[in-house]
């Protein structure tokens, strides 16, 4: 049971209150001082316990018994069929001659407030593969710089000004002053993870980090099978596919506008940003980057994994490895 946050008298303190009127005879009066509550309050406690008994201690809903003026049940059927075959609720108003306000109300009272409830939530497709380096999941998430703080100094030759502009929107040298790409790749079978930060989400930067991802997978006996990233052009270019094939990989790409496919990595990059990115108030970028390397070494080595049975990343890929051999 939920209490009101300015309640005095829980339902126990209630049955105090009563008991010491109606059991013990204490006053009226007496009883609501040493309940800290007003004589009215008591004199209500007590009048509910005597018609109702215990159960008349316990809050109420303060919803209306009746709302003369609430939408008649014939139109409230009209726009939920209406709204089954997905009309918006400005045209409904326009159909029925109701006011948009009647109708977005209806619709929430009914739980169809957005057109996305017509439809029952998709079902999970969890997945998990069974060998380490089988696939990885690669994303990019684009961080603002940290350079004096939230603005920046601008300086145009004859005055300098602080300016808060966001981060990014300085032209066409936006990637090497505003953003900071994190590029993370993560082991499907293990989560075992792989960030670092560079200066852009080029195809070169893109396939240098794959390069560098290999090698950091390859030192714990991985040897990577297949990658999945999203579709974004430094991914689809040719070259980052001539490269793939030459580097004997097979490469997964996203469904178009579905990121769910690349679940494992976004839920990781969710992680990365509420525990390194956010999680502290850093004086500069550079700071920000020199803690990162700690935490992906907590990450990956005593972080509990909730996918992975509360093991961390490095001990399941052990655990794989005993198996295999």
């Amino acid at each position: 049971m939920k209490l009101h946050g300015n309640a005095r008298l829980t339902p126990h303190g209630r049955k105090l209150l009563v008991e010491r009127v109606c059991e013990q005879r204490v006053s009226l009066q007496e009883a609501a001082r040493a309940a800290g509550v007003s004589t009215r309050t008591a004199s209500k406690w007590v009048g509910r316990y005597r018609r109702e008994g215990t159960a008349g201690l316990y809050d109420r809903s303060s919803a209306p018994h009746r709302v003369p003026k609430r939408t008649p049940p014939q139109l409230v059927r009209a726009i939920e069929a209406l709204r089954r075959i997905r009309v918006t609720a400005a045209e409904i108003a326009e159909v029925l001659s109701l006011a948009l306000s009647t109708v977005s109300a209806v619709l929430l009272r009914i739980g169809l407030g957005k057109r996305s409830r017509l439809q029952p939530p998709e079902p999970p497709n969890r997945y998990e593969r069974a060998r380490a380096g089988e696939l990885l999941h690669i994303d990019i998430k684009k961080l603002g710089r940290i350079e004096g703080g939230a603005g920046k100094y601008i300086s145009d030759g004859r005055r300098t000004r602080w300016s808060k502009r966001r981060p990014g929107a300085y032209g066409r040298r936006a990637n090497q002053t505003g953003w900071e790409y994190v590029h993370v790749c993560v082991d499907d079978a293990t989560r075992l993870a792989y960030v670092e930060v560079l200066n852009e989400q080029t195809t070169l930067a893109s396939l240098g980090f794959l390069q560098r991802a290999l090698a950091h997978y390859a030192t714990y006996g991985i040897t990577v099978e297949s990658i999945m990233t999203d579709n974004g052009s430094n991914y689809r270019s040719r070259t980052h596919t001539l490269a793939s094939r030459t580097l004997g990989i097979h490469h997964h790409y996203t469904k178009p506008y579905r990121p769910r496919t690349n679940g494992k990595a976004e839920r990781f990059i969710r992680t990365l940003l509420e525990r390194w990115a956010y999680a502290a108030i850093y004086a500069s970028s550079h700071e920000r980057t020199h803690a990162l390397t700690p935490w992906l070494d907590h990450y990956n080595r005593r972080r509990p994994h909730g996918s992975l049975n509360h093991q961390p990343p490095l001990s399941r890929l052990r655990q794989l490895q005993e198996q295999r051999s």
